[in-house]
């Protein structure tokens, strides 16, 4: 049991992309933050697509952790979603792909329930990308008080707690070209936001490296009239790991810990050299830039010798440093990143392999923490 319990210690909480994979690997870092009487301590969550199903599902159901944890384990080893919502979607007229998406999660996860359901446990995003801006779309919630809103940093933020969870987690998770973009029309996300004071929402969002300052001088919640609507796509297109909240909200936290279960660039020795291979190739290399980037920002804020600036711990599904049993590793990152069932000893692999590289992490640079 470690010393830090209570409110002591702050930890802010990204994770990644992955499908049913990547939540399967977070499931194995709660477990192993729960063990250390840690889990508690989350103030923050920053979710990304397959982070989006468990850190949503796990907000939700703050309350009874370990109920929510079985049920979330249950959920990953019995549900298939990714044909049954992609055939859905092609005969049916009246209902798209990401509503199928969506409706399959209100059923089998959120029943219903809204951003303002979220409020008790951890400020949580929800985190997408707005394809008509280029940035990173946030729906945000949790918290003792709220408020919910969705923001985009370039067209502003508007009330959101009568928005279903459902609907923000398939959003999150519409990983192009399997699942559409969700629409949102201006009576849901209105172009400007009446009576914003635009400094005052600049200092509670920040910017990708907290420089504050920036977006007092460049802060407009108007994107010059053409758009009558955003559309919303998978956060992993902008930032796969959900880092840019924990960068922002740094000052307000002493851990930021990044989990990373989604898809390693790999090297090909005969790697393609036209048509599908190759732009297949091409997308693979410029995620890996994003990744390697976002973990560049972590670390630029965190290394530096200021006094309260947060500790930072991250690890890959790839990495071999940590791992309890040699191959966990490999054989964790050979498993699909789609929406189809785990099996029993998938989800032992995945949750094992995750809780071993958390400790790890501790263990040389947090060790405080247990």
């Amino acid at each position: 049991m470690s010393e830090m319990t209570g409110g002591q210690k702050r930890i802010g909480l990204a994770l990644s992309g992955g499908g049913f994979r990547a939540a399967a690997f977070h499931l194995g870092v709660f477990k192993k933050l729960k063990a250390l009487g840690l889990l508690e301590n989350i103030s923050l969550l920053s979710c990304v697509s397959g982070g989006s199903i468990a850190g949503a599902f796990l907000a939700l159901n703050w309350n009874d952790p370990d109920k929510a944890l079985v049920d979330l384990e249950n959920y990953l080893n019995e549900k298939s979603i990714s044909v049954s919502t992609f055939l859905g979607g092609l005969f049916d007229p009246f209902s798209s792909r990401l509503d199928k998406l969506a409706d399959s999660y209100d059923e089998d996860l959120f029943h219903k329930k809204t951003l303002l359901d979220l409020r008790g446990g951890p400020r949580i995003y929800l985190n997408s990308t707005n394809l008509a801006t280029g940035n990173m779309f946030s729906f945000i919630a949790g918290g003792p008080n709220g408020p919910e809103h969705m923001r985009d940093w370039e067209m502003g933020k508007v009330s959101a707690g009568d928005f279903p969870i459902s609907r923000a987690v398939a959003a999150s998770s519409a990983f192009p070209p399997v699942y559409p973009p969700l629409r949102l029309d201006q009576d849901k996300y209105p172009k400007s936001v009446p009576g914003e004071d635009e400094n005052q929402t600049a200092e509670v969002i920040g910017w990708d490296f907290g420089e504050e300052d920036y977006l007092h001088d460049n802060w407009h919640t108007d994107t010059g009239g053409q758009e009558s609507y955003v559309t919303l796509t998978d956060g992993g297109v902008y930032d796969n790991m959900g880092v840019n909240p924990l960068v922002s909200q740094r000052k307000n936290l002493d851990y930021l810990i990044v989990s990373d279960g989604g898809k390693p660039f790999k090297l090909d020795a005969r790697a393609a050299e036209s048509g599908l291979g190759a732009l297949y190739a091409s997308i693979g290399i410029m995620m890996e830039q994003i990744r390697s980037l976002q973990f560049s920002r972590l670390a630029a804020v965190t290394t530096k010798k200021i006094e309260g600036n947060p500790k930072s711990l991250w690890f890959s599904i790839d990495s071999q440093k940590g791992e309890e049993n040699r191959g966990d590793a490999k054989s964790a990152s050979n498993i699909p990143t789609d929406l189809a069932s785990l099996t029993t000893d998938q989800l032992q692999l995945l949750s094992r392999h995750a809780g071993a590289l958390l400790q790890a992490r501790m263990n040389r640079w947090a060790p405080e923490l247990g």
